[in-house]
């Protein structure tokens, strides 16, 4: 069963002060989207990339795929208004034979290849939809729309959920089929669906690159 990674690089970095989509936002003098790619195929179950990316960048997108190892192996398609949409039309560039998809964010660049083989693995173990968490350190409260606390869930039983999440081709598929929008992640819709999420570890080096702080501490990342 083949291996697809959907690699959407849509976020507008608005909160990162960026002039363009913060996919190709350069990190160590590389976009982060490129960066994402080459780690994509670090991981030797990867047989197949989609990058998704808006309009105004297909060129750019084409330029980094062709620069990847495979470019024979990485198509690259239009995004759509939501990230849902997104997801969407890079499911419908997959080929015949992917059976495994991985969705990640080109914000979380650093993604170690590690991680992505460790979710197939679970995958191919007989878990349909595998996500990355970290554990919360932090006391979380649920407040009400005046700021009211409401709830101080558990935080032994929560998880920060990362990307990549790793799903049996068919899941994701009817998952989306359904989709009526709202969800931040591709986990969430399988949820709504009725479908079993496993969590498992996630890895430090998985953060999103969301502000210059991020984009500062993925360079210190990156150094010798």
């Amino acid at each position: 069963m083949s291996v697809a990674v959907v690699l959407v690089a849509g976020g507008r970095g608005t909160r990162l002060g960026a002039s363009e989509p913060k996919a190709f936002v350069n990190l160590g003098g590389v976009p982060l989207l490129e960066h994402a790619v080459r780690r994509a195929f670090e991981a030797p179950e990867t047989s197949h990339v989609v990058v998704v990316a808006p309009a105004s960048h297909q060129r750019e997108a084409g330029a980094i795929a062709s620069r990847s190892a495979r470019p024979q192996d990485v198509d690259v398609v239009v995004g759509g208004l939501e990230r849902t949409d997104s997801v969407a039309a890079g499911l419908a560039a997959l080929r015949p034979d992917d059976g495994i998809v991985l969705v990640h964010d080109a914000a979380r660049a650093l993604a170690p290849a590690s991680l992505f083989s460790r979710l197939v693995h679970e995958v191919r173990s007989g878990h349909p939809a595998v996500i990355p968490g970290i554990p919360v350190t932090d006391t979380i409260k649920a407040v009400d729309a005046s700021g009211r606390v409401v709830a101080t869930p558990d935080r032994a039983t929560l998880r920060a959920i990362q990307t990549p999440q790793a799903f049996l081709r068919e899941v994701l598929e009817h998952a989306h089929a359904g989709a009526d929008g709202g969800a931040t992640d591709d986990a969430a819709l399988v949820e709504r669906a009725g479908g079993h999420v496993r969590v498992v570890d996630g890895d430090p080096l998985a953060f999103k690159v969301t502000t210059a702080a991020d984009l500062a501490a993925a360079e210190r990342a990156l150094a010798p």
